[in-house]
């Protein structure tokens, strides 16, 4: 069984609430960052870094939405289907929370944060993004390739956009191997959208890899989401060690 602690991290802005989960044995064991959904810090978040924790690894889940507040942020009665208009204006308000800028400055301090665990490798840092994780993950892998050695994103969206702020546009900078795992069903993230990741990969000359999860839906990972699909939850498992364990 995996060992779970909540925690408080100074930040460049004020202080985080996080939680880390630790495997039961003896380390050292090589470092996790595990960046939320865009819903938050829960006890879907907290199953998933204990899982993680139980195939060997030391787990920080941070809330990145701090400066707006500890977490919870939303009350558990917006995760149904028939509120989902209301969790989407709370969703965009956090998001409003979290600028880029703010990333740029938060992020490597969250990898510090993690590397400094006790009990950890003295490993790069594998970075798994979930939703809006995904593009923050890849961000992050481009704003510190020394410290990084593998990312992978599940449902993430908007990883391609005509702008020229598209998370698409710092893959030239990463070093890290890149897996993402995308919804079939996914209007954030189209089957164009997807292509397109794929060639500035290739241009960039990135060790990439995107699977697409038959009828799948944008949040299949989450199990306390109507989205929630057992079989691509399994799967994204099996690729995220499986990438995890080779890094």
């Amino acid at each position: 069984m995996a060992v779970f602690e909540e925690l408080d991290l100074p930040m460049p802005d004020g202080v985080c609430d996080a939680c880390i989960a630790r495997p039961a044995e003896d380390g050292p064991h090589p470092p996790v960052l595990l960046i939320m959904d865009a819903i938050g810090l829960r006890p879907r978040i907290r199953e998933m870094a204990e899982r993680l924790a139980d195939d060997g690894y030391v787990v920080l889940a941070p809330n990145v939405y701090y400066r707006a507040g500890r977490q919870p942020l939303m009350d558990p009665s917006f995760l149904t289907a028939e509120r989902g208009e209301e969790r989407h204006t709370i969703i965009s308000r956090l998001l409003a929370s979290l600028t880029r800028e703010h990333w740029e400055a938060d992020g490597p301090a969250y990898l510090e944060h993690v590397q400094g665990l006790d009990d950890v490798a003295d490993d790069d840092v594998r970075v798994v993004g979930y939703c809006m994780g995904g593009g923050l993950a890849l961000r992050l892998a481009a704003q510190c390739p020394d410290d990084v050695s593998a990312i992978c994103g599940f449902h993430a969206g908007r990883l391609v956009t005509d702008g020229p702020e598209s998370p698409h546009h710092v893959l030239p900078d990463v070093e890290a191997r890149i897996y993402f795992g995308f919804a079939d069903q996914d209007p954030s993230m189209t089957r164009s959208q997807i292509e397109r990741l794929r060639l500035a990969a290739e241009e960039a000359d990135c060790d990439y890899e995107g699977e697409i999860y038959p009828g799948a839906a944008h949040g299949f990972t989450m199990s306390d989401l109507p989205a929630y699909d057992e079989r691509a939850t399994a799967r994204h498992w099996e690729a995220l060690i499986q990438v995890f364990d080779e890094a």
